[in-house]
């Protein structure tokens, strides 16, 4: 068994670091864009005025990086090389993600607006699989330049991890559907062109089948931006949104008919692994700074580390990155290998744990950094309130420990 990095995935590593010396870090010090990640970076970044959405002067950085990233041959790195990519392995990318995780707040990786020099593309995978070549066309390249930005809506305010119990429908009308519901949280809306709107056109509620994907014009009649959410982590592009008697054609249904959940769980697992990676390496990040800060402050007449109620906090989360990465790192291998299903419950097992771990190890950063670690002057409150989230969405972590028990116990095949 060989647990080193391979030489190649290292060789891109080296290459990234590079990059971000010569062009990102740069960037991000020319025009005070340092706001944007010091103290002041949420009131930088939101505009409260509005409603709480990203600033243009923020998202215009963020577009700025992706232009020389993906200049530069890094931003689709990930993507299958028939869509510019490199065919980046499910391996490769989680020790990227993780590698610049672990490098802390930056413009080279902001994950709070999933924005990064390797970039990751959710819609752009379910497209290449699941789009007609008239969609394909239309939304494919225009989608990873950003001249078409779609977003995601499948909760609603009575559902969110039982999608299969959604209450907005598509009903047939001719050549056309019309579209009725409320959705929640709908990522991506506050400057899409277009959404994914999920709703249920045949079956019974709890039926798998029968729920429909469609791409719906945010300026089709009757399709409504009610309010934003103000998230924890601000600013917020997840609004609650209503549909009216929205009519759209035929061909704006997005994958089969009645099988849209196979659209909606495209990309799930790899989507996850490259999650639980970030994970590990902003966790990692808060131990080392936490490890560094009790070498150097002195209290007591004595260095803050020879506490051992300092000490065994900190070798215990560092005990605990090191077996998630390890199962992160085997677990992205198996999916270069095995059909996703066969290592469903793994991948499950990498996403909770490593969705907690950052949680403990931030909240751990700022208790060893005291006052100072409490303020917004270091980041740890930062990337508490990012990776909060992911315990939530995209699989709760008590969805994923029941997809974990329920093989365990045979009442779910992996395959």
């Amino acid at each position: 068994m060989d647990f080193d990095i391979p030489a190649d995935i290292r060789a891109v590593l080296d290459e990234l670091d590079a990059f971000i010396e010569a062009e990102i870090v740069p960037l991000e010090r020319e025009n005070d864009n340092i706001r944007f990640f010091d103290h002041r970076r949420e009131w930088a970044r939101t505009d409260f005025d509005d409603d709480g959405r990203p600033r243009p002067e923020w998202e215009a950085l963020l577009k700025e990086m992706r232009r020389r990233a993906d200049a530069a041959g890094h931003l689709r790195f990930g993507l299958p090389r028939e869509l510019g990519g490199k065919g980046g392995s499910n391996l490769a990318m989680a020790v990227i993600r993780e590698h610049l995780a672990a490098k802390g707040l930056g413009l080279h990786n902001d994950l709070q607006n999933e924005s990064s020099i390797v970039g990751n593309f959710p819609f752009a995978i379910m497209m290449h699989r699941f789009g007609t070549p008239e969609q394909k066309e239309h939304f494919l390249e225009a989608s990873l330049t950003g001249a078409v930005r779609v977003g995601f809506g499948l909760t609603e305010p009575n559902h969110g991890s039982d999608a299969t119990w959604l209450e907005t429908t598509g009903v047939r009308d001719g050549s056309e559907w019309v579209i009725d519901g409320v959705k929640r949280f709908n990522s991506g809306l506050h400057d899409a062109t277009h959404d994914m709107i999920f709703a249920r056109t045949s079956g019974a509620p709890g039926d798998a089948r029968g729920i429909t994907c469609f791409l719906v014009p945010v300026d089709a009649p009757g399709f409504s931006v009610d309010f934003m959410w103000w998230t924890f982590n601000m600013p917020t592009d997840h609004p609650e949104v209503s549909l009216k008697g929205v009519r759209v054609p035929h061909s704006a249904i997005f994958g089969e008919e009645g099988r849209g959940l196979e659209v909606a769980q495209t990309f799930v697992h790899e989507n996850r692994i490259r999650q639980a990676a970030s994970g590990v390496g902003a966790a990692q990040y808060c131990i080392d700074q936490s490890v560094a800060y009790a070498k150097q402050r002195v209290v007591f007449g004595k260095p803050l580390w020879t506490n051992q109620a300092i000490q065994f906090p900190l070798a215990e989360l560092q005990t605990e990155c090191e077996m998630v990465r390890n199962l992160v790192y085997k677990t992205a291998w198996q999916l270069d290998r095995e059909h996703h299903m066969d290592v469903t419950d793994k991948v499950s097992m990498c996403n909770y744990r490593a969705n907690r771990l950052v949680c403990d190890a931030a909240d751990r950063a700022i208790q060893v950094h005291g006052g100072i670690g409490y303020t917004r002057h270091k980041p740890f409150e930062h990337i508490y309130r990012h990776h909060r989230r992911y315990r939530i969405t995209e699989g709760s972590e008590e969805i994923q420990i029941r997809r974990v028990a329920a093989i365990m116990f045979g009442k779910t095949a992996k395959r």
